[in-house]
């Protein structure tokens, strides 16, 4: 995105981190690092460290989807960035991010007014020299999308590549041909939702390949009549939903198959995570 627009986004974030609604009145310290923190004209997602503190309601929140396979931090990331794309956070990741060796640029500290966070943005001046930033922990497997995956998302796929196979690749737009589920699909979500879109694009793609839709979870459901077990071959998850839950499934035996966000007029893209058999 052009760098007046990442500002815009930026300055959005700092007034509703001003209104002080939960779960914004944890967050303790905001950085900015990448491309945007040295001034470059382009950027492709906005990267910010947050570091926050918890209360009981977040515990409770984090203990609910712990439990049931969700990823802890979509309130605060959607409290944050509000409908806005193009924003990757780090959560209490500042030692991480400084021990690998990137500069942090402090935007705001607890106890601070936010006109001073709106001043330090204001005084990060462009750097038509400034190219995006070299995205880390991809390797060649998932490389042609590295720019679509989050940080948290590549360290993940660096670390599963040495025992599970990892394929990426563009999804078209297509429809499977089970009555069930799509009927399923249907049920779940109406015409002008994006998971409806990768949910019908995933199915088609798998159906496609030959896996059997009764043996499928999809995004928390089952789009086919399961078969006489509840064995599950293969977990599909839409947006990063589930991603926290990845590992489980894996350990089992299982295989995950991820369509990423997408803009309504962008293509979709998959990743699809096999575990490589014990010996």
């Amino acid at each position: 995105m052009k760098r007046e627009q990442a500002t815009m986004v930026l300055e959005e974030m700092l007034d509703r981190l001003e209104q002080g609604q939960w779960p914004l009145t944890l967050v303790e310290e905001i950085y900015l690092f990448g491309s945007y923190s040295r001034g470059a004209l382009e950027v492709g997602d906005i990267d910010i460290c947050v570091q926050h503190t918890t209360d009981d309601r977040w515990l409770q929140n984090s203990l609910h989807a712990s439990i049931n396979g969700k990823d802890g931090y979509v309130p605060m990331r959607q409290a944050l960035r509000g409908r806005r794309r193009g924003v990757s956070f780090q959560f209490q990741m500042r030692s991480s991010l400084e021990a690998d060796g990137f500069d942090l640029l402090a935007l705001w500290r607890y106890g601070e007014p936010v006109d001073l966070a709106r001043q330090r943005l204001a005084g990060i001046r462009p750097d038509p020299t400034a190219g995006r930033a070299p995205r880390d922990h991809v390797l060649p497997a998932y490389e042609a999308i590295a720019d679509l995956l989050p940080r948290p998302v590549r360290i993940d796929l660096h670390r599963l590549c040495a025992t599970a196979t990892v394929t990426a690749f563009p999804l078209p737009d297509a429809r499977p041909r089970s009555p069930q589920a799509l009927r399923h699909i249907e049920r779940r979500w109406v015409a002008t939702s994006p998971l409806r879109r990768a949910a019908l694009a995933a199915l088609a793609h798998l159906e496609g390949a030959g896996h059997a839709l009764d043996r499928l979870e999809l995004h928390g459901g089952c789009p086919d009549h399961r078969a006489t077990d509840d064995t599950v071959d293969c977990y599909v998850d839409l947006h990063w939903n589930n991603w926290t839950g990845l590992d489980r499934y894996l350990d089992d035996g299982q295989a995950w198959f991820e369509v990423l966000p997408a803009l309504p007029r962008q293509p979709l893209h998959a990743l699809h995570i096999v575990p490589t058999p014990s010996r």
